[in-house]
Order: structure tokens, then C-alpha cells, then sequence
């Protein structure tokens, strides 16, 4: 079998779990080279995951790699410019959340794309996730009735590099960071709806950062002439590990998914061990390590969809445009917690150069 050949941009936390989830769960897909800015942690990231080249000049990988993906895992600044350079150079993009920093660079990166004919791909892992996939499956067959509300939650302490804590790199916080899957997944789960208005509440309350680390998002959609409200509630601020949950309520039923509790082991350590579960920091004492983490949340599964998606010339499931639908309801999200109030939709990005900037431009 001719395998499609993957380069890596990125040696951080979500570029080990793409390496990871090419070797061990997508065998027709093979990792040939990996960029990062720092060489010395490019060649450390290739050698622990036994990737033939690394590279710190992504002229020179484009120039020297025969690769037919380009999986960009870098910060969220840096989205736009490797997505068109990749492109230009004939390369189908995989892209890590969020697609870009503004509508106008989603713009140009689903028009370069086009115009090359290769696939964007928008790594939206909870469109995967086994669990949440269960759920939607049943909500769709009507087990529940008609849906009238979703929640989705994701809470941890932090993320694991500084750059996301800075809004000139990230675009904002904790609702770029993660907030962004919330969306997607309302989206993903009311196929076809008009979303109607967003408020957004966003605060500050623990980390050094000029952007917010706890937020909850309200998104109201309209299905089949009927309201759907759906909740985002995000945080850098919770202490104890990661929490990923689901919550979807109709006439006829409720349905509830977790995406880490369920999938643990019960340790206890005096001394600690290596790692339990993202986010969880120490290991002594009762801890609860996760079974196949990456698995479960949806990432091999994404990777292979996306890698089937390049070897047969299907549309990708989730793509650059719904990428950027979410990045225009980020936007939405910003403005409504700068003015305090809903925010209709569709909603036109106001000239700015981040999301953030609409939060700050409404509460002055």
C-alpha cells in the first residue's frame, strides 16, 4: 500500500498527540518530516517519534518533502501564513483549532485552497470523539425528542505553553483556546440550524493574561421554527484536571456523555508516577489515569478521516468553512461580553486584528 505522506508543524502538546495518533491508529497515512521554529527541539521531536527529517526553515521542507499533507499544529497566529504557504506549494492543510485570528485571513486560506485544489481540513476533534458520536447517533433517531438545549463544558487549570496566555499570539483566551469546540459542536449537532443571536461573559479570575480564563457562551439557534439554546462554559481556572461533558435536552429525553470520567483506572501512589490525564498535574496520592486518552477524545479518529479524505477525493466533514463559521461566532462571543448584551447574527467582523479587541473596544 503507497502511503500518504504527512509533514508535522509543531513539537508542542497537540503535535505529540498527531504523531502519536499516525503511528499507532492510521496506517495508511506516514509521518516524513516535522517543522518546528527552535531546531533543536524539531530534531528532539522527530527522534521520539522516529520521524526520518526535522526541519526549523519550512521553505526548505516545502522545497525538499514530496508530502501530500501539511498537519499545521503550531500557534494560532502562525495558521494563516503556513495554511497559504502550504497550499501554494500544492499541500492539503489539516489545521489545529482555531482556524485563524480573522475572518479576512479564513477568507484568504479557504480561497488559497481552492484555488489549488487541495483540502482544508478543520481539526475539530469532538466531531470524533466516540462518546459524543454515540450520543448524536441516538439524538438523531429520535430518542430523545425534539432538542430544545445543549450545554458543553471544558475546564482545566491552564494550557502548557505560554504563547496561549498572550492575545496577540492567541486572539484571546480561554474561548479561543477552547470555547471553539463548544461551537463546532453545536454545530456539528444541529446540522442545517440559523444561529440567531450570542452573549458571551468572560472574566479574568486567576492567570497572568490579557485575555479572559473563564467564560460562558450562550448561542441561540432556530431549528425547524423551534429556539434551540445552547451553553458554553469554559475555564482555565479549575483546578483537578480536565473536564470535557455533554448535556443534550429534548421533549422526549436528556441525554449526558463525559468524555474522561468512565475511561479511568483508580491509583493510589505515594511517589507519583508518570502522567494520568491532561491537565491533572501531580500523580500522588488517589489519582485517576486515563485509558487511551487521544482515543477517546477523537483525534485518530479525525486524522484517518481527514487522511481518507485526501487518498479518495472526499469532502472532509469538518472544513475550513466551518472553521471559519466558528471563528465568526468567537467574534459574536467577544463583542457580546464587551456589551453586555446579545449580539445578532450573522455577525461582520469590525476591523480588528484579533477577537479579543471587540471585548475590549465595547467596554471602553
Amino acid at each position: 500500500m503507497q502511503k500518504t505522506k504527512v509533514a508535522i508543524l509543531g513539537a508542542g502538546f497537540i503535535a505529540e498527540i498527531h504523531a502519536e495518533s499516525y503511528r499507532r491508529f492510521v496506517p495508511e497515512a506516514e509521518v516524513i518530516a516535522n517543522y518546528a521554529r527552535d531546531p533543536e527541539k524539531a530534531a528532539h521531536f522527530a527522534e521520539l517519534h522516529g520521524i526520518p527529517r526535522s526541519y526549523s526553515d519550512f521553505d526548505a521542507l516545502l522545497a525538499n518533502e514530496e508530502c501530500d499533507i501539511v498537519d499545521i499544529c503550531l500557534p494560532n497566529d502562525l495558521h494563516h501564513d503556513f495554511c497559504v504557504r502550504a497550499a501554494g506549494a500544492d499541500k492539503h492543510v489539516i489545521i489545529e483549532k482555531p482556524l485563524c485570528l480573522t475572518l479576512a485571513e479564513a477568507d484568504e486560506m479557504i480561497g488559497v485552497c481552492r484555488a489549488h485544489h487541495k483540502k482544508l481540513m478543520y481539526a475539530e476533534e469532538l466531531c470524533f470523539a466516540p462518546k459524543y458520536e454515540r450520543v448524536r447517533a441516538i439524538v438523531e433517531s429520535g430518542a430523545v425528542g425534539s432538542v430544545y438545549m445543549l450545554k458543553q463544558c471544558e475546564k482545566h487549570s491552564g494550557p502548557h505553553s505560554r504563547w496561549f496566555y498572550e492575545s496577540g499570539r492567541a486572539g484571546g483566551g480561554v474561548m479561543m483556546d477552547m470555547g471553539c469546540h463548544a461551537l463546532a459542536w453545536f454545530r456539528w449537532m444541529l446540522k442545517g440550524a440559523a444561529v440567531k443571536s450570542v452573549y458571551g461573559d468572560f472574566s479574568t479570575v486567576m492567570h497572568d493574561t490579557d485575555g479572559e480564563d473563564n467564560a460562558v457562551t450562550m448561542v441561540e439557534f432556530e431549528k425547524d421554527g423551534r429556539k434551540v439554546l445552547c451553553v458554553a462554559e469554559d475555564s482555565w481556572a479549575k483546578h483537578g484536571g480536565m473536564d470535557d461533558r455533554i448535556e443534550v435536552y429534548g421533549d422526549r429525553g436528556v441525554a449526558y456523555a463525559d468524555l474522561f470520567r468512565g475511561n479511568s483506572s483508580l491509583i493510589y501512589s505515594a511517589d507519583g508516577y508518570d502522567y494520568a490525564s491532561e491537565k491533572a498535574g501531580a500523580t500522588s496520592g488517589w489519582t485517576f489515569p486515563v485509558f487511551e486518552e487521544a482515543f477517546n477524545q477523537g483525534y485518530p479518529q479525525e486524522l484517518k478521516h481527514f487522511v481518507s479524505c485526501v487518498r479518495e477525493d472526499k469532502e472532509p466533514v469538518v472544513t475550513g468553512s466551518d472553521g471559519r463559521a466558528v471563528l465568526e461566532l468567537i467574534n459574536a462571543a467577544y463583542a457580546a461580553a464587551g456589551r453586555g448584551a446579545k449580539v445578532a447574527m450573522p455577525f461582520a467582523e469590525a476591523d480588528v486584528n484579533r477577537p479579543i479587541e471587540l471585548m475590549w473596544r465595547y467596554r471602553k
